[in-house]
């Protein structure tokens, strides 16, 4: 093993391991949160035919128009989310507006699982020195949207299957009406930025939304419950799961909140992206992230790639840092400009 590699996975366990807080929460179908019944009483039966039927017709459940009830103070953008979970706190978005000082492009920017308020506020501040609007918005069960009790958003990417996929559709919701927001200002030149499962989100938004030109996504991989299995920060996610499910059932079953079918799908085949990811990343596996833009790629997409030498957390790091910035802003001027 490469020393650089050694070094990697050494600053990449010992990130794993600062995060005190995880939960290994109790299984549970969920299906209330998708249009099914509590006590269903065949909870696979159910998915196996809501998932064919939901991925059909995603382009109607990832819907969303402009929110009624925008209001943008100190800059930032509060709305109520168009889809309503259990939660009031997390049923109103709130979402960092950083204006470039001239008109031009702009992009909503959606972090990483379990960012902080202020998380990513740096690259957000590149982007505008670059001239592009940034929206930075919190995603479901995030900082101020965060279930009471809870420390993580441990809804967002957890044991309640249901919850989870509901969690998720929320976040692509929201994104497009924080994409409605933007146009109401007047911006008509609009991308996507995501880090982790917000690329997941981002890439999700790219093929559903007709007004997003292009996409950069840090971090890049297939399917949701493979990340889940087989990634290091989740392996407490999947302790939770792995007695009640296999993966090939749960990657069924989560599948409509995963890249992958919408890429077999051709959507967003014309639409310009920026993948970057990390060669040794154990979260988002390398032989996860070549599927994908294998399948990108033989379903008529080109898009543009950035590998480091880096991980999951070591992306945050000089010069690592440096350079996915740099790459991600100029795609982004040339490819909105």
């Amino acid at each position: 093993m490469h020393w650089l590699e050694q070094r990697i996975r050494r600053y990449e366990h010992r990130r794993w391991t600062t995060d005190d807080n995880r939960m290994v929460r109790p299984f549970s179908w969920g299906l209330e949160h998708i249009g099914g019944r509590a006590d269903e009483p065949d909870p696979r039966s159910f998915l196996q035919k809501w998932v064919p039927a939901t991925i059909a017709s995603s382009r109607e459940w990832f819907a969303a128009g402009a929110a009624s009830d925008y209001r943008l103070a100190d800059n930032v953008l509060t709305f109520t989310s168009a889809v309503v979970s259990d939660w009031p706190a997390n049923n109103l978005v709130h979402a960092q507006f950083f204006p470039a000082r001239r008109s031009g492009p702009a992009v909503v920017l959606l972090p990483n699982w379990n960012a902080k308020w202020h998380g990513m506020g740096a690259l957000c501040r590149w982007l505008q020195f670059l001239g592009i609007s940034v929206l930075r918005m919190s995603l479901p069960y995030h900082d101020r949207r965060m279930a009471p009790g809870h420390e993580r958003a441990d809804q967002l990417v957890g044991s309640n299957i249901g919850l989870t996929l509901q969690a998720n559709r929320q976040a692509v919701t929201d994104t497009r009406q924080c994409l409605r927001w933007l146009e109401l200002q007047g911006y008509n030149r609009l991308g996507i930025v995501g880090t982790s499962i917000g690329s997941s989100v981002g890439y999700i938004t790219l093929v559903h939304d007709p007004a997003v030109r292009a996409g950069g996504f840090l971090h890049v991989s297939t399917y949701f419950a493979d990340v889940v299995k087989h990634g290091m920060t989740t392996n407490h996610v999947w302790e939770g799961l792995r007695n009640q499910v296999t993966v090939d059932e749960l990657r069924h079953f989560w599948s409509p909140i995963s890249p992958m079918p919408y890429v077999e799908r051709h959507m967003g085949a014309g639409k310009n992206c920026l993948m970057v990811y990390g060669k040794y990343d154990p979260t988002f596996l390398p032989e996860l992230t070549a599927e994908m833009l294998a399948s990108q790629r033989a379903h008529g997409s080109d898009p543009q790639t950035l590998e480091l030498h880096c991980g999951h957390y070591s992306l945050e790091l000089p010069p690592f840092s440096y350079m996915a910035a740099y790459k991600l802003g100029t795609f982004l001027r040339d490819s909105l400009g």
